[in-house]
């Protein structure tokens, strides 16, 4: 019951201004727009194509790279995750690490931004981010990226990458192409990538201790190219691969072994021995894990 009124008496205090209504608009559009333009599995496929190559951009770039710095990459490839993981429309590649790193550090405790435990479900899957609260992008979390130029004018300007995306699903393949490559895609992105936020940390399975809630996941793992192997990466956050076991299926971690053999990406890091036996002390990190030498 007390976690119930401090969920409510958060989110009273959030104010969600116009900028907010976008989010409404866009769900209502693509619905809408669904029954205007004719059913083809070819739009089911580049529905799924661009579904799962933004999801990609989300996991390997914004998340294990850009937050968590798992493994290394030149700054071209580095710019195309950021670009790619953009059109992704969850505002800037420098927010979205940023706001990432503090979750980890006050993970599932009162002053973690998006905890099901603390806000409610609902708000812990979409109405924190938005919420005017966390508009600002916490350059001072961020300021190993925030040193590239590109970086910074991409963070700024994500609205812009977001609608020339759509511009050009519109004219490739006109309307079909824009309800079904920009909409409808979006739209399960968004959630896809939400249920890391809100489902990962009440249902499933729990290996390690972690001083919070985060659950593992088969079945959010296979929407989520191996974010869904929460408690794994809560245990051991700075692992390049979330699926600590063969039997643990992550897509992200398989691509980015692919882009190791031919030089896009290295040093790629991997848990521990000591870790994957649950050796390691639980604990909520102060400070974002990176890679070891990195500020």
């Amino acid at each position: 019951m007390s976690q119930t009124l401090r969920a409510v008496s958060h989110a009273s205090k959030d104010q969600y201004s116009l900028s907010s209504a976008p989010f409404a608009i866009f769900h209502l559009a693509t619905f809408i727009g669904l029954f205007f333009v004719e059913f083809q599995w070819s739009l089911v496929a580049l529905c799924i194509a661009l579904y799962y190559a933004r999801m990609f951009a989300i996991t390997a770039g914004y998340h294990r790279y850009f937050a968590h710095r798992a493994y290394k990459t030149g700054r071209v490839f580095q710019f195309f995750l950021a670009v790619l993981g953009t059109m992704s429309i969850q505002k800037g590649v420098l927010w979205w690490a940023a706001h990432h790193r503090d979750h980890h550090k006050y993970s599932d405790l009162e002053n973690d931004i998006h905890s099901p435990r603390q806000r409610g479900f609902l708000y812990s899957h979409m109405g924190w981010i938005l919420s005017e609260r966390y508009n600002e992008t916490k350059f001072d979390r961020i300021r190993d990226f925030a040193k590239y130029p590109e970086l910074i004018w991409l963070n700024k300007h994500h609205t812009l990458v977001a609608v020339i995306f759509g511009v050009v699903m519109f004219a490739i393949g006109g309307l079909p192409y824009l309800v079904w490559g920009f909409g409808v895609s979006t739209v399960l992105l968004w959630h896809g990538t939400f249920t890391i936020n809100s489902l990962s940390h009440v249902f499933g399975t729990t290996r390690y201790k972690t001083g919070d809630d985060s659950k593992n996941s088969l079945i959010l793992a296979l929407i989520t190219m191996g974010e869904g192997w929460h408690n794994n990466h809560h245990y051991y956050q700075s692992s390049a691969n979330q699926g600590f076991f063969w039997w643990e299926i992550d897509l992200s971690y398989y691509l980015l072994k692919a882009l190791a053999v031919v030089g896009v990406v290295w040093d790629l890091r991997k848990p521990t021995e000591k870790a994957l036996r649950g050796e390691l002390k639980p604990s909520i990190n102060p400070k974002p894990v990176l890679a070891k030498g990195e500020k």
